[in-house]
């Protein structure tokens, strides 16, 4: 079985991070989309929400939703993994990703990281414009999964208010 890791802070599940793990199920027979536990990072969702949204949007999809509490080449060798997927959206982020690569591939040298290309539609969608555009009452319905949308504005507008 080849197994595959799409990590990344999904702090909302956006279409594009949808985009990304859909196109990575075609590709591998099993798709772990693995939330990372860091507490230095102030999110607007738990990982235990971050990770049940998740489990809502893949649903009928070969994925499994864990957390990664330590190193991801860890993760990726203790779940036997073959690949890191990452989705890219601009330059900016190759330069990033491609060092995270490089450092994962030195620490476990069983696993490939393996970048696709953002969709079109999806080059400027970020988690950070979600919330932006949510915290000031914008529609976002084109940007977040459907069955996550009521829960996402809900938590993104209290954000602003509180």
């Amino acid at each position: 079985m080849r197994i595959a890791i799409c990590p990344g802070s999904f702090d909302p599940v956006t279409l594009g991070h949808m985009d990304i793990i859909t196109r990575a199920c075609k590709i591998f027979d099993k798709v772990i989309v693995a939330v990372p536990v860091n507490p230095d990072k102030r999110a607007s969702f738990t990982v235990e929400e971050r990770m049940e949204m998740l489990r809502i949007a893949t649903q009928g999809m070969n994925v499994e939703v864990d957390c990664v509490t330590g190193l991801l080449a860890d993760y990726a060798r203790e779940k036997q993994a073959v690949a890191i997927v990452k989705g890219l959206r601009a330059m900016t982020d190759f330069e990033y990703e491609f060092q995270m690569a490089l450092t994962n591939k030195k620490l476990n040298s069983e696993v490939e990281t393996m970048f696709l290309p953002t969709s079109m539609e999806n080059m400027f969608l970020s988690s950070s414009m979600v919330k932006q555009i949510a915290g000031f009452g914008g529609d976002i319905s084109h940007f977040v999964p459907e069955s996550l949308l009521d829960r996402i504005n809900e938590r993104l507008s209290r954000e602003v208010r509180d």
